[in-house]
Protein backbone atom coordinates (compact mmCIF):
# COMPACT_ATOMS: atom_id res chain seq x y z
CA UNK A 1 0.00 0.00 0.00
CA UNK A 2 1.40 3.38 -0.99
CA UNK A 3 1.17 6.05 1.44
CA UNK A 4 1.08 9.83 0.26
CA UNK A 5 2.49 12.61 2.75
CA UNK A 6 -0.31 15.64 1.69
CA UNK A 7 0.64 19.18 1.44
CA UNK A 8 -2.39 21.14 1.54
CA UNK A 9 -1.32 24.43 0.28
CA UNK A 10 -3.41 27.96 1.42
CA UNK A 11 -2.31 31.44 0.64
CA UNK A 12 1.07 30.14 -0.17
CA UNK A 13 1.84 27.95 2.96
CA UNK A 14 1.34 24.46 4.09
CA UNK A 15 -1.98 24.22 6.49
CA UNK A 16 -4.10 21.57 7.78
CA UNK A 17 -7.84 22.04 7.92
CA UNK A 18 -10.98 20.78 9.53
CA UNK A 19 -13.67 19.20 7.46
CA UNK A 20 -12.03 21.28 4.45
CA UNK A 21 -12.89 24.23 5.86
CA UNK A 22 -9.89 27.06 5.07
CA UNK A 23 -11.46 29.23 8.16
CA UNK A 24 -10.04 26.15 10.17
CA UNK A 25 -6.58 26.09 8.93
CA UNK A 26 -3.45 25.97 11.40
CA UNK A 27 -0.32 26.49 9.23
CA UNK A 28 2.60 23.91 9.96
CA UNK A 29 5.34 25.06 7.30
CA UNK A 30 5.53 28.14 5.61
CA UNK A 31 7.88 26.62 2.67
CA UNK A 32 5.81 24.17 1.01
CA UNK A 33 8.99 22.63 -0.81
CA UNK A 34 10.88 22.73 2.42
CA UNK A 35 8.06 20.76 3.69
CA UNK A 36 8.16 18.15 0.44
CA UNK A 37 11.94 17.39 1.07
CA UNK A 38 11.30 16.67 4.18
CA UNK A 39 8.99 13.98 3.31
CA UNK A 40 11.21 12.46 0.03
CA UNK A 41 14.26 12.13 3.46
CA UNK A 42 11.31 10.65 5.84
CA UNK A 43 11.40 7.78 2.94
CA UNK A 44 7.95 8.58 1.27
CA UNK A 45 7.65 7.72 -2.82
CA UNK A 46 4.70 9.96 -3.39
CA UNK A 47 3.50 13.28 -2.37
CA UNK A 48 -0.05 14.30 -2.30
CA UNK A 49 -0.63 17.90 -3.07
CA UNK A 50 -3.87 20.04 -2.70
CA UNK A 51 -4.44 23.68 -3.80
CA UNK A 52 -7.23 24.08 -1.24
CA UNK A 53 -7.75 28.20 -2.58
CA UNK A 54 -7.86 26.82 -5.85
CA UNK A 55 -10.15 24.08 -5.19
CA UNK A 56 -12.59 26.69 -3.89
CA UNK A 57 -12.13 29.42 -6.60
CA UNK A 58 -11.85 26.91 -8.99
CA UNK A 59 -8.55 28.18 -10.68
CA UNK A 60 -4.93 27.49 -9.78
CA UNK A 61 -3.98 29.76 -7.23
CA UNK A 62 -0.87 28.51 -5.44
CA UNK A 63 1.29 27.85 -8.68
CA UNK A 64 3.97 29.10 -7.00
CA UNK A 65 3.59 27.01 -4.07
CA UNK A 66 2.91 23.95 -6.52
CA UNK A 67 6.45 24.38 -9.09
CA UNK A 68 8.64 25.02 -5.98
CA UNK A 69 7.31 21.55 -4.42
CA UNK A 70 8.25 20.16 -8.05
CA UNK A 71 11.80 21.38 -8.52
CA UNK A 72 12.53 20.45 -4.90
CA UNK A 73 11.74 16.97 -4.79
CA UNK A 74 12.36 14.00 -7.74
CA UNK A 75 9.80 11.78 -6.40
CA UNK A 76 6.17 11.62 -7.91
CA UNK A 77 3.77 14.70 -7.74
CA UNK A 78 -0.15 14.11 -7.76
CA UNK A 79 -1.78 17.10 -7.47
CA UNK A 80 -5.30 18.25 -7.26
CA UNK A 81 -7.34 21.51 -6.52
CA UNK A 82 -8.71 23.81 -9.07
CA UNK A 83 -8.47 21.94 -11.97
CA UNK A 84 -11.11 22.07 -14.21
CA UNK A 85 -10.53 21.78 -18.24
CA UNK A 86 -7.94 19.59 -20.66
CA UNK A 87 -5.95 23.00 -20.48
CA UNK A 88 -5.10 22.75 -16.99
CA UNK A 89 -4.40 19.35 -16.75
CA UNK A 90 -2.05 19.74 -19.85
CA UNK A 91 -0.31 22.61 -17.71
CA UNK A 92 0.58 20.90 -14.81
CA UNK A 93 1.49 17.51 -16.65
CA UNK A 94 4.15 19.22 -18.75
CA UNK A 95 5.04 20.86 -15.36
CA UNK A 96 6.18 17.84 -14.03
CA UNK A 97 3.34 16.57 -12.03
CA UNK A 98 2.59 12.96 -12.61
CA UNK A 99 -0.79 12.56 -11.50
CA UNK A 100 -3.67 15.67 -11.72
CA UNK A 101 -6.49 14.99 -9.53
CA UNK A 102 -10.09 15.79 -10.86
CA UNK A 103 -12.96 16.22 -8.48
CA UNK A 104 -15.59 19.06 -9.38
CA UNK A 105 -15.42 18.26 -12.77
CA UNK A 106 -16.31 14.23 -12.33
CA UNK A 107 -19.40 14.94 -11.09
CA UNK A 108 -20.37 18.28 -13.45
CA UNK A 109 -18.46 17.46 -16.37
CA UNK A 110 -17.32 13.74 -16.60
CA UNK A 111 -16.16 13.40 -19.88
CA UNK A 112 -13.34 16.21 -19.56
CA UNK A 113 -12.37 13.01 -16.80
CA UNK A 114 -12.72 10.87 -19.61
CA UNK A 115 -10.98 13.07 -21.96
CA UNK A 116 -8.02 13.75 -19.57
CA UNK A 117 -7.76 10.01 -18.97
CA UNK A 118 -7.59 9.32 -22.49
CA UNK A 119 -4.84 11.68 -23.34
CA UNK A 120 -2.49 10.80 -20.01
CA UNK A 121 -3.54 7.28 -19.57
CA UNK A 122 -3.15 6.67 -15.52
CA UNK A 123 -1.70 10.07 -15.22
CA UNK A 124 -5.24 11.07 -14.21
CA UNK A 125 -6.80 10.52 -10.57
CA UNK A 126 -10.83 11.16 -9.54
CA UNK A 127 -11.36 12.91 -6.08
CA UNK A 128 -14.71 11.59 -5.05
CA UNK A 129 -15.62 13.52 -1.77
CA UNK A 130 -17.92 12.45 0.44
CA UNK A 131 -20.15 14.03 3.27
CA UNK A 132 -22.87 12.27 5.05
CA UNK A 133 -23.07 9.85 2.12
CA UNK A 134 -22.78 12.42 -0.61
CA UNK A 135 -20.37 13.35 -2.38
CA UNK A 136 -19.11 17.17 -2.33
CA UNK A 137 -17.71 19.76 -5.05
CA UNK A 138 -16.35 23.34 -5.62
CA UNK A 139 -13.82 22.57 -2.79
CA UNK A 140 -16.68 20.57 -0.35
CA UNK A 141 -18.36 24.44 -0.24
CA UNK A 142 -21.43 22.50 -2.38
CA UNK A 143 -23.07 18.79 -2.25
CA UNK A 144 -24.57 16.84 -5.14
CA UNK A 145 -27.29 13.91 -4.74
CA UNK A 146 -24.80 11.39 -5.78
CA UNK A 147 -23.07 8.88 -3.56
CA UNK A 148 -19.30 7.30 -4.55
CA UNK A 149 -19.93 5.13 -6.23
CA UNK A 150 -22.29 6.20 -8.49
CA UNK A 151 -19.67 8.61 -9.32
CA UNK A 152 -16.48 6.02 -9.23
CA UNK A 153 -18.35 3.66 -11.55
CA UNK A 154 -18.92 6.59 -14.48
CA UNK A 155 -14.58 6.23 -14.92
CA UNK A 156 -14.86 2.41 -14.59
CA UNK A 157 -13.47 1.88 -18.06
CA UNK A 158 -11.66 5.67 -19.04
CA UNK A 159 -8.47 4.44 -18.02
CA UNK A 160 -8.43 6.74 -14.31
CA UNK A 161 -5.08 5.60 -12.21
CA UNK A 162 -6.58 5.84 -8.76
CA UNK A 163 -9.56 7.32 -7.00
CA UNK A 164 -9.10 9.29 -4.13
CA UNK A 165 -11.80 8.64 -1.55
CA UNK A 166 -11.94 11.68 1.14
CA UNK A 167 -14.24 11.46 4.19
CA UNK A 168 -14.83 14.98 4.51
CA UNK A 169 -16.55 14.13 7.85
CA UNK A 170 -13.68 12.78 9.30
CA UNK A 171 -11.14 14.76 7.27
CA UNK A 172 -8.68 16.71 9.50
CA UNK A 173 -10.43 15.17 12.78
CA UNK A 174 -7.48 12.13 13.70
CA UNK A 175 -10.54 10.09 14.88
CA UNK A 176 -9.12 7.27 12.87
CA UNK A 177 -10.34 5.49 8.94
CA UNK A 178 -14.04 4.39 8.22
CA UNK A 179 -12.18 1.40 6.95
CA UNK A 180 -15.98 -0.43 5.96
CA UNK A 181 -16.47 2.70 3.81
CA UNK A 182 -13.71 2.38 2.20
CA UNK A 183 -13.52 -1.20 1.62
CA UNK A 184 -17.47 -1.02 0.38
CA UNK A 185 -16.08 1.35 -2.84
CA UNK A 186 -13.04 -0.92 -3.20
CA UNK A 187 -14.79 -4.01 -3.54
CA UNK A 188 -17.20 -1.66 -5.53
CA UNK A 189 -15.48 -0.75 -8.87
CA UNK A 190 -11.99 -1.87 -10.37
CA UNK A 191 -10.44 1.67 -10.38
CA UNK A 192 -7.14 1.23 -7.31
CA UNK A 193 -9.01 3.41 -4.00
CA UNK A 194 -6.51 5.57 -2.04
CA UNK A 195 -8.09 6.52 1.36
CA UNK A 196 -8.34 9.81 2.83
CA UNK A 197 -9.78 11.52 6.05
CA UNK A 198 -9.73 10.80 9.55
CA UNK A 199 -5.80 8.55 9.40
CA UNK A 200 -5.05 8.90 13.14
CA UNK A 201 -2.59 6.22 13.99
CA UNK A 202 -0.40 3.29 12.67
CA UNK A 203 -3.08 1.05 13.85
CA UNK A 204 -5.71 2.33 10.99
CA UNK A 205 -2.77 1.53 8.29
CA UNK A 206 -2.70 -1.97 9.63
CA UNK A 207 -6.88 -2.36 10.10
CA UNK A 208 -7.56 -1.21 6.58
CA UNK A 209 -4.65 -3.83 5.03
CA UNK A 210 -5.50 -6.30 7.21
CA UNK A 211 -9.72 -6.17 5.95
CA UNK A 212 -10.78 -8.85 3.54
CA UNK A 213 -11.68 -7.87 -0.08
CA UNK A 214 -9.91 -5.85 -2.89
CA UNK A 215 -6.87 -4.40 -0.89
CA UNK A 216 -6.57 -0.52 -0.53
CA UNK A 217 -4.36 0.68 -2.93
CA UNK A 218 -2.80 3.83 -0.86
CA UNK A 219 -3.50 6.09 1.86
CA UNK A 220 -3.34 9.91 2.26
CA UNK A 221 -1.29 10.79 5.48
CA UNK A 222 -2.57 14.69 7.17
CA UNK A 223 -2.43 15.73 10.59
CA UNK A 224 -1.41 12.96 12.47
CA UNK A 225 1.56 13.28 10.13
CA UNK A 226 2.57 16.74 11.32
CA UNK A 227 1.38 16.66 14.77
CA UNK A 228 3.67 13.39 15.30
CA UNK A 229 1.22 10.85 15.86
CA UNK A 230 2.78 8.55 13.05
CA UNK A 231 6.25 8.00 13.01
CA UNK A 232 7.14 7.51 8.79
CA UNK A 233 9.25 4.72 9.21
CA UNK A 234 6.66 2.56 11.09
CA UNK A 235 4.27 3.72 8.80
CA UNK A 236 5.93 2.66 5.75
CA UNK A 237 7.12 -0.61 7.40
CA UNK A 238 3.63 -1.42 7.92
CA UNK A 239 2.30 -0.16 4.64
CA UNK A 240 4.76 -2.07 2.64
Amino acid sequence: MILYPAIDLKDGQCVRVLHGDLDTATVFNTSPAAQAASFVESGFHWVHVVDLNGAVQGKAVNEKAVEAILEAVSIPVQLGGGIRSLKDVERWIEAGVSRVILGTVAVTEPQIVREAARLWPEQIAVSVDVRAGKVATQGWTESSDLDAVTVAKRFEDAGVGALIITDIDRDGTVMGFNVEAFGAIADAVAIPVIAAGGLATIDDIVKIKARKGVPIAGAVLGRALYNGAINPEEALKVAA
